[in-house]
């Protein structure tokens, strides 16, 4: 072996057992954190309900056993819809959600979640790390009075637009039920629409029901586990109104306090990693998924025409208008857009465009 490369090896293993020291050093191993973490999405759904499995793995290893999750799956200690007054209250301490699932307390809530027309996963991440966004995200539970401290910590690429029993225009929103998430949901509305925002684990017994006409939840691979394709064959693409979804890891405030230093950057630099491998996940098995829909289940593959997606971005403008009147969300709103105006020059000539 050459000297330099021994050199290296020596230097490797020397930073690896520098960080494995520190992760276990006496500070943390004193404390024992244990966060009890009900989730809003089942754990068996590939980049919405897998991360938080491998974020509890993860944290249980980088902290040399001083943080503890168990994760409860939905409904088993708390209903999603209330998972962040129960983590604000210390009902719980920890919870796993989307921001999105909070419209109806804080406005500005699904800006963190998911953008109609907004920024795809790598500008959305480029936001909240080296923009604003993180920051304005815990300003907002904080000016909201919720004692919660809240990390972002997977994310999603595109979902589809919809699952519907026939061909769709947007003028055939007009008095359809359907489930819609977030502002893509406001949207849609606007169209006529009569909108409900279901947990992914009630949306098939109501299609079933025939209590909506058609849904949208997820991507793919994930709306394949639920079944969509047995009673809808029709399966809209792009998904406008999420070209990205950030789901998060909220933590109660005097908890998340009383943690260690290195603790916290335990739980911070473990939901990075998530965030990474969340989109890894997600992108590396929706193309089996399509191919199965599509040779096996009988689904058909649809585009929205460029008029169609006019009329939706128009709906859009008008929402952006009306929600701006709730002065958070025109600042975060306004902070997003001047990031995005800045980035479009970059992503207008480094990628390739779209064929």
């Amino acid at each position: 072996m050459e000297v330099k490369h021994i050199k290296r090896t020596v230097v490797a293993a020397a930073a690896g057992l520098a960080v494995t020291a520190l992760l276990a050093s006496p500070a943390i191993a004193q404390k024992k954190v244990l966060l009890k973490t009900p989730v809003a999405f089942g754990t068996h759904l590939p980049g919405l309900g897998t991360p938080i499995k491998r974020v509890a793995k993860e944290l249980k290893r980088a902290s040399g056993g001083s943080i503890v999750m168990k994760v409860y799956e939905p409904k088993k200690l708390v209903a999603p819809f209330e998972i962040l007054d129960a983590v604000s209250t210390g009902k719980i301490n920890a919870g796993y959600a989307t921001a999105g699932y909070w419209a109806g307390k804080i406005k500005a809530a699904p800006l963190f979640s998911a953008v109609p027309f907004g920024p795809e996963a790598g500008e959305y991440m480029a936001w909240l790390y080296y923009g604003n966004g993180w920051k304005l995200y815990q300003e907002m539970y904080d000016q909201a009075g919720y004692k919660v401290k809240v990390l972002p910590c997977a994310i999603i690429a595109p979902e589809t637009s919809g699952w519907y029993s026939k061909e769709m225009t947007a003028d055939d929103f007009k008095g359809l039920r359907i489930r819609f998430f977030g502002l893509g949901g406001k949207v849609v509305g606007k169209l006529g629409a009569s909108v409900a925002l279901l947990p992914g684990g009630e949306i098939f017994d109501n299609l079933e029901k025939k209590a909506i006409d058609a849904t949208e939840f997820s991507m793919p691979a994930i709306d394949k586990l639920l079944g969509f394709h047995k009673i809808l064959k029709y399966n809209y693409f792009p998904g406008w109104h999420q070209q990205a979804t950030v789901f998060e890891l909220m933590i109660n405030k005097g908890v998340w306090d009383g943690m260690a230093e290195q603790q916290q950057a335990v739980v911070e630099n473990v939901c990075k990693a998530s965030m990474a491998d969340s989109l890894a996940e997600g992108e590396a098995v929706q193309h089996e998924a399509l191919i199965t829909n599509v040779e096996k289940n009988g689904v058909k593959i649809m585009q929205w025409k460029k008029s169609d997606l006019d009329t939706f971005r128009k709906a859009w403008l008008e929402v952006v208008a009306e929600e701006s009147k709730d002065p958070f969300f025109k600042k975060v709103w306004d902070d997003l857009s001047k990031f995005r105006k800045g980035y479009a020059i970059w992503k207008k000539n480094a990628f390739l465009p779209r064929k």
